[in-house]
């Protein structure tokens, strides 16, 4: 076993390399796990007591030769190698496709915007919720149809929890947790039952506001979504506001807009009626506000509620909603330009 030994430290005393990979070949000779050194090292604990200090040696000596002659190589060889370019330096760059952000993303940041400048803070919550925060406390009654297994994801084991089906429960959790004044907006995935279709899916997104401060008025309401819509869609924008239902607002109101399309003169998209309907609203009922501890002869409020996916459609001129959720890119990256 020493003449191998001492064959191996003249081997590599006298071991020259003319590249790099060269070298890389001589170390793993050595050095890997099924190299020389590791088979001298396996091969030592048959070596008798009497000679195990000198083939200790021995070995140590040949494994400091070769890591030696690694290192004396490897600077004359550090440096030294060059990069071979398949390419013409004097054309011009290649051009990179620049990423985009999802249509309802860029909707929702524009309208948290609009509110943010009329001093609306934003709230988010869970979207795992109990019965008293979604239903109850906003005033539904037990026998309402949203309860039902046909409009709402109940969680099976526990009736009493479900999938949120509004962002009204983040208000509810506000009113909860923050004395009046309160000014918040709340964007969120919301969840619904509903057969998917190019108009309707069983997750979509909303974004609900609450204003609640003593002497807040119906005409506050008109107001705040009049500045909105022109923000959103254009200054020449107009509103109506048409009488509807709600459990948590009365009185309550569906909001339209002038259809951008066509100027309101009528066109396929909004159905030849100039009108398009964009969100629903109301002023808060006061049992609401008492159900969340809040003094409903001292304070009012307003609350209205929008679908983000029915405005990015509107803003987009979008036909199929289901395309929000597919993924493709040849749809995303047509907004590749937007904000």
């Amino acid at each position: 076993m020493l003449d191998s030994i001492k064959n191996l430290i003249a081997e590599a005393n006298e071991f020259k390399a003319n590249s790099s990979s060269e070298l890389e070949e001589f170390r793993i000779r050595h050095f890997s796990k099924k190299g020389s050194l590791a088979q001298l090292f396996n091969d030592f604990k048959d070596v008798p007591n009497e000679k195990k200090k000198e083939v200790g040696q021995a070995l140590n000596e040949l494994k400091q030769a070769i890591q030696a002659k690694i290192d004396s190589l490897k600077d004359a060889f550090s440096g030294q190698e060059t990069v071979t370019l398949n390419k013409d330096l004097s054309l011009p760059a290649e051009s990179s496709m620049n990423g985009s952000r999802h249509p309802i993303s860029i909707v929702r940041g524009e309208i948290l915007d609009i509110f943010s400048r009329l001093g609306f803070t934003v709230s988010e919550g869970p979207e795992i919720e109990d019965d008293w925060h979604v239903f109850t406390s906003l005033n539904f009654p037990p026998e309402h149809p949203a309860r039902d297994m046909q409009d709402t994801f109940f969680i099976e084991k526990n009736p009493d929890i479900l999938l949120r089906t509004h962002t009204s429960s983040i208000q509810v959790r506000v009113m909860e947790n923050t004395k009046p004044p309160i000014r918040t907006i709340s964007p969120g995935r919301v969840f619904r039952n509903e057969a998917i279709s190019a108009r309707a899916h069983c997750i979509f997104h909303q974004v609900e506001g609450l204003y609640i401060d003593e002497n807040v008025s119906f005409a506050d309401l008109k107001q705040t979504l009049l500045y909105f819509a022109k923000e959103m869609f254009g200054e020449s924008t107009q509103i109506r506001l048409r009488p509807s239902y709600f459990p948590f607002t009365e009185p309550s109101a569906e909001m339209d807009v002038s259809c951008a399309l066509c100027g309101g003169k009528g066109c396929n998209v909004c159905k030849y009626t100039g009108w398009l309907e964009v969100l629903g609203c109301g002023m808060v009922d006061p049992a609401v506000l008492e159900n969340n501890n809040i003094d409903s002869k001292k304070y009012t409020g307003f609350a209205f509620g929008m679908g983000i996916e029915r405005l990015t459609m509107l803003k987009f001129q979008i036909r199929d909603l289901r395309l929000y959720f597919e993924n493709d890119a040849r749809f995303l990256r047509q907004f590749s330009g937007s904000f």
